[in-house]
């Protein structure tokens, strides 16, 4: 199937998804099966791995590389058949991938031309990943296809986030940290894509449009505007329009891209314009949300340096899983 933009969103290539044998790979693997049980596509699990201390003495002869890549392989099948045991998933159509390089170099290679690639996040050391940076959003960063991070919520960051709520609470009494209730007619949280008019945006739209298809949920577009997106408002050509004309204008340039998609009559879609940050916007709205999905544009310069891309911004504090479409 191809949008009018020409982006194709059809499923006819394989789900890559990136395994280690931690949890958050084993989350992001599961959710790969569960995606592509579906959509009928092949997945292609992928375990990149290095030669490491815990692994022994250094192989110095073909046979012992040979070696040591059997046992690499094997390792992975065990991940594969422990995350996936309860699954019903046709085995014919799982591929596992045992190769010699980095996590993210064997990605980028062997998912260059898939559908998607899909890791694993876990939400704890924030800081840490702010400044050194991660897997996932390395991936996001390079990959030409999209990169599909999923969110793992340990039982330790519920632990941390309930020390925060009790930290901050008046009085003796003991509080937990709560997640927002579903939204909606309650079947399902909604998949959420971020827009700002750019092609980039245009095909992230697709991709979002597919994801509420295939699950059946509601999908909600937001425009998080700032006055500089809004470009020159009708009328005040030589003044300050109004915050209120601002807000219509931001409304109407996002209906105009909703129409222009050509959304399908089954998809249950709700359009809104904020004025708000996008990467503020859009991680206050991931709370809420099943599905993140986001074009790679961001910022540029000294600003995507020190602040970071809106893209980035959403891989590393989303709250649910998260695509960036390329």
């Amino acid at each position: 199937m191809t949008d009018n933009l020409g982006q194709v969103t059809g499923r006819e290539a394989d789900i890559v998804v990136g395994v280690d044998g931690s949890d958050e790979s084993f989350a992001a693997l599961r959710w790969a099966l569960s995606e592509a049980s579906l959509t009928g596509q092949h997945v292609n699990a992928v375990f990149g791995w290095t030669h490491s201390w815990d692994m022994g003495a250094k192989p110095e002869t073909d046979d012992a590389w040979k070696d040591a890549r059997e046992q690499m392989t094997a390792r992975l099948r065990d991940w594969v058949d422990r995350a996936g045991a309860d699954m019903d998933f046709d085995p014919e159509k799982l591929k596992l991938t045992s190769v010699r390089a980095t996590g993210t170099h064997a990605l980028l290679e062997l998912g260059s031309n898939a559908q998607q690639i899909v890791v694993g996040r876990r939400s704890l050391n924030r800081v840490a990943r702010w400044f050194l940076g991660s897997l996932s959003a390395s991936l996001a960063e390079e990959a030409k296809v999209p990169v599909t991070v999923v969110r793992f919520a340990s039982d330790e960051e519920a632990d941390v986030q309930d020390a925060i709520a009790n930290s901050l609470t008046p009085g003796d009494s003991t509080v937990h940290y709560a997640q927002p209730p579903v939204v909606g007619d309650n079947r399902s949280k909604p998949v959420v894509v971020g827009i700002d008019g750019s092609s980039i945006s245009k095909r992230a739209l697709a991709f979002a449009v597919d994801e509420a298809r295939i699950h059946g949920a509601p999908l909600h577009i937001l425009f998080c505007w700032q006055l500089k997106d809004l470009d020159t408002v009708p009328g005040y050509e030589n003044a300050v329009a109004p915050m209120s004309v601002d807000q219509q204008r931001a409304q109407q340039l996002l209906d105009d891209v909703v129409a222009q998609a050509h959304i399908p009559d089954t998809v249950d879609v709700h359009a809104n314009a904020f004025h708000i940050p996008a990467a503020k916007g859009l991680i206050s709205a991931s709370r809420y949300a099943s599905h993140l999905v986001v074009g790679s544009r961001g910022l540029s310069g000294l600003d995507a340096h020190f602040l970071g891309s809106v893209s980035r911004q959403l891989v590393n504090f989303a709250e649910c899983t998260v695509t960036v479409v390329h």
